[in-house]
């Protein structure tokens, strides 16, 4: 039996980040061998990972990131047990790899596209590989629940506490206006229903405007003033019905969204909301 000294101990360690009670009962099986007491705790994650596969994620964080240039933007939902974890330096360091590669790799559909590719700030290491050893240093499942990628004009926005995030896409030429992100802090915080006034229920839509022509025409007033008095109500129709660009903009309620888009040359497009846990909006 080799003699397992605490600097090859803290070797390991070093080269595994695991705990030294972990590394220890490594070398003793490896018989000091350090490739493979690797190995030996490599093992160890994975049975670990299958042990905890069916534990409840309830905490985690979404988080996003938007190229400079607002030319593309990504959001991912990870999923762990507990909120410390959620908070931690680790956790929050796969987050930022994942969306990092997200961003700036080939993109991805599903997680295990995502998982399968380099992770960014470690040479040599997929992303499914540092996954595997965060949960193994941390010791609670942790899932990657859903990924996105969408074309810009973009911008995404994280609420601080990673408990929601927000991409919103746009069309113009500017792509870089601060108001995009704006405008994507203002559905995290004002929760609309749809972007558009297209989007609502035809019949819904058309029973409204039939009642409100209904009623501006038992006033008397020529049709061209019917027209612009009914126009105005449906606008007031919109935002209670939560349309995005009819509501009034959260940074300057004095213009509605569109009016603060259309002001930077920009038109809404659409949107993605997520709140940990919960199905995605829009």
């Amino acid at each position: 039996m080799a003699e397992i000294t605490a600097e090859a101990v803290r070797a390991l360690r070093e080269r595994t980040d695991l705990p030294m009670m972990e590394c220890k009962k490594a070398l003793i099986e490896a018989n000091g061998d350090q490739d493979l007491a690797v190995k030996i705790l490599k093992e160890k994650v994975k049975g670990f990972k299958e042990k905890s596969k069916d534990r409840v994620t309830s905490e985690g964080r979404v988080a996003t990131l938007t190229a400079p240039d607002g030319s593309a933007a990504v959001m991912i939902e990870l999923q762990c047990e507990s909120a410390p974890v959620a908070r931690g330096e680790d956790f929050t360091f796969l987050c930022d790899q994942l969306t990092k590669q997200l961003l700036n790799g080939p993109g991805a559909k599903t997680p295990e596209e995502l998982l399968s590719q380099p992770a960014p700030d470690r040479p040599g290491m997929t992303l499914a590989e540092l996954h595997e050893e965060v949960m193994n240093k941390i010791r609670e499942n942790i899932v990657l629940a859903r990924v996105l990628k969408v074309a810009g004009p973009v911008a995404g926005y994280s609420h601080h506490d990673g408990s929601l995030g927000v991409l919103f896409q746009v069309s113009g030429a500017n792509g870089k206006a601060e108001v995009i992100r704006d405008v994507a802090m203002h559905i995290a915080a004002m929760n609309p229903t749809v972007c558009l006034p297209s989007e609502l229920d035809p019949a819904v839509v058309a029973a409204e405007k039939d009642r409100l022509t209904a009623e501006a025409k038992a006033s008397g007033k020529p049709d061209n003033i019917i027209e612009k008095m009914v126009g105005g109500k449906m606008r007031t129709f919109y935002a209670s019905e939560g349309v995005l660009t009819a509501q009034g903009f959260a940074k300057d309620d004095t213009k509605t969204v569109e009016k603060a888009l259309a002001d930077a040359g920009l038109t809404a497009v659409t949107y993605t909301r997520w709140r940990l846990g919960q199905p995605a909006a829009m």
